[in-house]
């Protein structure tokens, strides 16, 4: 069988280190060959992102550059309508072909919400779910999702023995950073360095993101 890959998808609106920690643990923990970040273009259950979609895929392909088995797939920019994960993940099964495991990788909130997904109990038909969640936490299903997630909850190490259909819980890096806090500290120039790589607090610098006057996020050196 060849080896599994991972999929993260999200607006990365800015990316920060909690996303690339994740990823790369991930990788780790489930022996993934690639793992692809996706920037959703237009996310349905989200506000539309502040900031263009190509400065947000720019910054993730900053943000992994020189890190092995992490890459961007634009994929969702380049189509029309709303980012449904269902149709990327059909779409990349397809390329992949029926055999190799895929990995989709969420949040413990996503999975909360999971009912108001777009064909949600489709998901499994075409990957596997990894869930990041905190550790001894239990996991938090929407209404009818409990029965599935109990029905096709598995260990980790299960993810990349078979092509789709199971989900499990792993342990969520414990970094307490968001994109949105992130994008608040920017606004008032705060000082953000070591929560963002340093190539995308220069790009958001540069191309003067996330504030409405000319100033620095760097705070002191």
């Amino acid at each position: 069988m060849d080896a599994a890959v991972g999929v993260l998808g999200g607006t990365f609106n800015p990316v920060h280190v909690g996303h690339l920690r994740a990823a790369i643990e991930c990788r780790d923990l489930l022996g993934l060959d690639t793992i692809s970040l996706l920037p959703a273009s237009l996310p349905p259950l989200k506000a539309i992102p502040g900031v263009d979609a190509e400065h947000r895929a720019r910054m993730l392909d900053l943000a992994v550059a020189g890190i092995a088995g992490l890459e961007v797939d634009r994929r969702e920019l380049q189509r029309e309508g709303p980012s449904y994960t269902i149709d990327t993940l059909s779409e990349l099964r397809a390329e992949l072909g029926p055999e190799r495991p895929m990995v989709f990788i969420m949040g413990a909130d996503a999975l909360a919400n999971l009912h108001l997904w777009h064909s949600w109990q489709d998901l499994l038909n075409v990957a596997h779910i990894a869930v990041l969640a905190r550790p001894l936490r239990a996991l938090q299903a929407g209404p009818g999702v409990e029965s599935w997630l109990h029905k096709h909850r598995v260990e980790p190490a299960q993810l990349t023995t078979r092509p789709f259909g199971c989900l499990a819980q792993l342990e969520q890096p414990t970094f307490d950073v968001s994109s949105t806090r992130l994008r608040q500290a920017l606004q008032t120039g705060a000082n953000v360095r070591f929560l963002l790589p340093e190539p995308v607090l220069e790009y958001i610098d540069s191309h003067g993101l996330y504030r409405s006057s000319k100033q620095s996020h760097r705070g002191c050196q």
